[in-house]
């Protein structure tokens, strides 16, 4: 019997985000991973805004999780804000939890 994988770590992103957010959004997912010792972050993003900057966000956050040997998957995701995400070619690196 092998040792049981870490659940996913879930965390939610609320209201319009700036570009100034940006870091401290960044900055606390990591935090959760590092505390976590998981894998995977499961971001809900229900309440978000369609726009470009939270595309960024979410990229950003892949990047960061993605260099600590983590992933970032999306739940929730609108369908508006998939066409954005396919549209600015980042279907591949934010995807949406199966």
């Amino acid at each position: 019997m092998g040792t049981p994988q870490p659940k996913p770590v879930t965390f939610a992103i609320g209201g319009p985000i700036t570009r100034t957010d940006l870091p401290g959004l960044c900055d606390r997912v990591c935090e959760l991973l590092a505390e976590a010792g998981t894998d995977t972050v499961v971001c809900d993003v229900r309440g978000v805004a369609t726009d470009v900057v939270t595309v960024d966000a979410l990229a950003r956050l892949q990047l960061g999780a993605r260099r600590r040997g983590c992933r970032v998957v999306l739940r929730h995701a609108s369908d508006d804000l998939r066409r954005l995400v396919h549209f600015m070619g980042l279907a591949d690196v934010l995807v949406e939890e199966p």
